[in-house]
């Protein structure tokens, strides 16, 4: 990890980030000419492989627009929104739009898209099992708790014969809405970024690819996959009204390039997919 491009969030940092930023803002007050040579802005990835692909569009946004943009790493699902939605950062990239819209409503954070990233397939793997047929009746099935990747691993199962969902195009749908499970599977909800540590201790689980790829796991080696159709396309996200700052215009035409393609081609071997294509 380039340490030059990107931090790890913590509360720390981020009170010293708004003292410094308030700091420019005083000074910038008294020298008009310092302030408006100032091209900088924050994203926020999570931490791993999806953090190296940002890196090679931070590098195109300097290097074509004298854009700085500097790379803020999480580890979970949750607080890159808040820290946009407060304003301790200017974007996001890491979400697909089902989650993004299931935290709006649920948070009324005034967030939206500014442009499109990549697809991640969702995918089910096992330590114990070589294929769903050799999952045993009672089987424990580990599922991603936040809303939506929660309901898209249910509705990859319904798709797939092993269960009957009330409605498979409920985006949201839990364990409680399946309404027939004929072979007995028990379900698991887990934090996403757990379920690679958990995988020997269950019959399968639903990883997404941004924490399948670092852990090891290949989306050849699941035994359930989305296809590169899948609805859940990654966004870059902005609070409401930054849609078309120069700025954020700027990082997103410098994301979407055959050069950051090609840097998730080699990361994720074929597991991430061009969303702006």
């Amino acid at each position: 990890m380039n340490d030059t491009l990107s931090r790890q969030f913590t509360p720390s940092r981020l009170l010293g980030g708004l003292m410094l930023a308030g700091s420019l803002a005083l000074a910038g007050c008294g020298n008009g000419d310092d302030a408006a040579e100032t091209r900088s802005i924050s994203v926020g990835t999570v931490a791993g492989p999806e953090t190296e692909v940002m890196e090679v569009a931070v590098r195109i946004a300097k290097e074509e627009y004298d854009l700085d943009v500097e790379i803020v790493e999480f580890t979970d699902y949750v607080s890159p929104n808040a820290a946009l939605a407060d304003g301790s950062l200017d974007a996001n990239a890491y979400q697909h739009e089902p989650y993004l819209q299931s935290m709006v409503e649920d948070r009324g954070y005034e967030l939206v898209a500014a442009g499109r990233s990549f697809v991640y397939p969702i995918g089910a793997y096992s330590e114990r099992h070589a294929s769903i047929d050799e999952l045993p009746d009672g089987a424990i099935i580990a599922l991603p708790n936040d809303p939506s990747n929660e309901g898209r691993a249910l509705i990859l199962m319904h798709n797939e014969g092993l269960i009957e969902l009330d409605d498979p195009e409920n985006l949201e749908a839990t364990p409680v809405n399946v309404i027939e499970n004929p072979r007995d599977f028990q379900f698991r909800e887990i934090e996403a970024a757990q379920l690679p540590r958990v995988l020997p201790d269950v019959d399968m689980a639903f990883i997404n690819n941004t924490f399948a790829q670092p852990a090891g796991l290949s989306l050849d080696d699941a035994l359930v996959r989305e296809g590169p159709d899948s609805p859940y396309v990654n966004l870059i996200v902005v609070r409401a009204g930054d849609e078309e700052r120069e700025e954020i215009r700027q990082l997103v035409s410098a994301y979407q390039r055959d050069e950051v393609a090609a840097k998730a081609e080699e990361l994720f071997d074929g597991g991430a997919v061009p969303g702006w294509e």
